[in-house]
């Protein structure tokens, strides 16, 4: 197993998750990148879109699946890091019990940008999977109040994704945002 813990990247969409992510498993001696946002698109009928009233239920399916993929990953040694929209009211604890019980360290940080910053990003997407312009101020307004996981926060401001890299891989060796 990796003798570190697996990551779980989140935040709202344009914060730089991806970019974030890929750094970070490039870096590693044996990395994986996993984008949960991904295994939604492998629901090719009946599916909800994730952000709608009604997804609830499907949102907890992909996400355990999420979880078990990463603790396959993990158990197997790659530093692993999870890419989502893993809100703490919602999806956080889900999967963090899906890795905590395959036996894996869970750390979970949130990229924080301003809501300018975010929408910027997400419209200069090519193929972008998210509709309507309510969509990106919804999800980045449900990241404003994260209660007891504040301390998970962490500023991206104008950090270039190297800079990002480097502050998520002290805050993990510092053991600071352990779940």
């Amino acid at each position: 197993m990796s003798d570190r813990p697996v990551l779980i990247l989140t935040g709202p969409p344009g914060a730089g998750k991806s970019t974030t992510a890929a750094v970070l498993a490039e870096r590693a001696a044996a990395g994986v990148h996993l984008e949960s946002d991904v295994f939604f698109r492998f629901i090719r009928s009946g599916g909800i879109e994730p952000w709608k009233p009604g997804s609830h239920e499907q949102n907890s399916v992909v996400m355990r699946i999420v979880g078990e993929a990463a603790a396959g990953y993990a158990a197997a040694g790659f530093f692993t890091v999870v890419d989502g929209i893993v809100l703490p009211r919602w999806f956080l604890m889900p999967l963090r019990d899906v890795l905590r019980e395959a036996g894996h360290e869970v750390a979970y940080v949130v990229l924080s940008a301003p809501l300018s910053v975010c929408a910027n990003r997400v419209e200069s997407r090519e193929g972008i999977p998210l509709s309507g312009p309510e969509v990106v101020p919804t999800m980045w307004s449900q990241f404003e109040d994260l209660g007891e996981f504040e301390a998970h926060r962490l500023d991206v401001g104008g950090r270039r994704p190297d800079e990002v890299a480097d502050a998520v891989e002290n805050l993990l060796a510092a053991g600071s945002h352990l779940l």
